[in-house]
């Protein structure tokens, strides 16, 4: 579609422009979205993004989750990228 992740290379394009995102924006990215409609919850995002070392608050990801968005263009009342399941997490959204 629209967005366009090339993982070797760490790229990212959304409607052919290159996305500078920072890597732990692309990681979270690509780990949504290489399981489109699996809702991950924030404690299995910090563990697979971040590490099972990370020591700190669930809240960074959606600080990240937000940031995302913002570079993405993807506003949270109408994703077209990341939905917001309440209560427990993320999931890429799966294309129609």
């Amino acid at each position: 579609g629209e967005l366009e992740i090339v993982p070797k290379s760490r790229e990212v394009y959304l409607a052919g422009r290159p996305v500078e995102l920072s890597k732990l924006e692309f990681d979270l990215l690509l780990t949504l979205a290489q399981h489109p409609g699996m809702v991950f919850s924030r404690e299995r995002l910090l563990e697979r993004v971040w590490g099972s070392d990370f020591f700190g608050v669930e809240r960074v990801v959606d600080v990240h989750v937000a940031s995302l968005r913002k570079r993405l263009g993807d506003e949270p009342d109408r994703p077209r990228f990341i939905e917001t399941v309440r209560g427990v997490g993320y999931r890429f959204k799966e294309t129609e």
